[in-house]
C-alpha cells in the first residue's frame, strides 16, 4: 500500500458495513486499518454552523476527536471543508496568537521535498493582512519541518480581490 511507510496505521471513520468490504479488497491494508463506526455523515450541503451544533456522531466529528485524543496524528477529509474547519476550531482549538487556521495542501514541485505547501487554498476570501502573514509563517514552518527545506520561499497567490 505505502512502500515508504509499510507500518503506517490508519483509523477510518464511517459506516462500518460499507467500509469493511472495501478494506477487505485491499490486501495491503490487512491489519493496518481500524474502523470507527459513525452512523451519520456531514454532506456538502450541510451548513458549518449546523454541523458545529449538531455534528456529534458524524464521521467528521469522530475523525477530529481522534486527533484531539492523540489517537491520530492527522485528519484527512475530502468532505465539506467549511464544516471541517468549524468542527476543528471547536474540538481542537487554535494555537495562541493565530487568528484563523488554514487548510494546507501539497502541490507537486521540483524542490528537494517534492512538494510545495499551499495554505488556505481559497477557503477564506476575506483574509486580512495579518491573516496572510500568519499563513506565510505557518506554511514556512511546515516546509522547514515537514519537507526539510532549510530556506523555504513564501509566495502569495491572489484570488482577485
Amino acid at each position: 500500500m505505502c512502500p515508504r511507510h509499510p507500518r503506517r496505521q490508519f483509523i477510518l471513520h464511517g459506516d462500518e458495513a460499507q467500509l469493511q468490504p472495501l478494506i477487505a479488497r485491499e490486501s495491503g491494508l490487512a491489519g493496518r486499518v481500524t474502523i470507527r463506526h459513525a452512523d451519520r455523515v456531514v454532506t456538502m450541503h450541510d451548513k458549518p454552523s449546523q454541523v458545529m451544533r449538531h455534528g456529534a456522531g458524524t464521521s467528521m466529528w469522530s475523525c477530529i476527536d481522534s486527533v484531539r485524543s492523540a489517537e491520530a496524528s492527522v485528519a484527512v477529509s475530502c468532505g465539506n471543508t467549511g464544516a471541517l474547519m468549524a468542527v476543528s476550531m471547536i474540538r481542537l482549538r487554535k494555537i495562541e496568537g493565530i487568528n484563523r487556521p488554514a487548510i494546507a495542501s501539497f502541490w507537486p514541485s521540483r524542490n528537494p521535498g517534492g512538494f510545495n505547501v499551499m495554505l488556505d487554498m481559497g477557503a477564506d476570501v476575506k483574509a486580512e493582512a495579518e491573516d496572510l502573514l500568519q499563513y506565510a509563517l505557518m506554511g514556512a514552518s511546515y516546509a522547514r519541518n515537514g519537507l526539510k527545506l532549510t530556506r523555504p520561499r513564501v509566495g502569495l497567490l491572489n484570488v482577485g480581490t
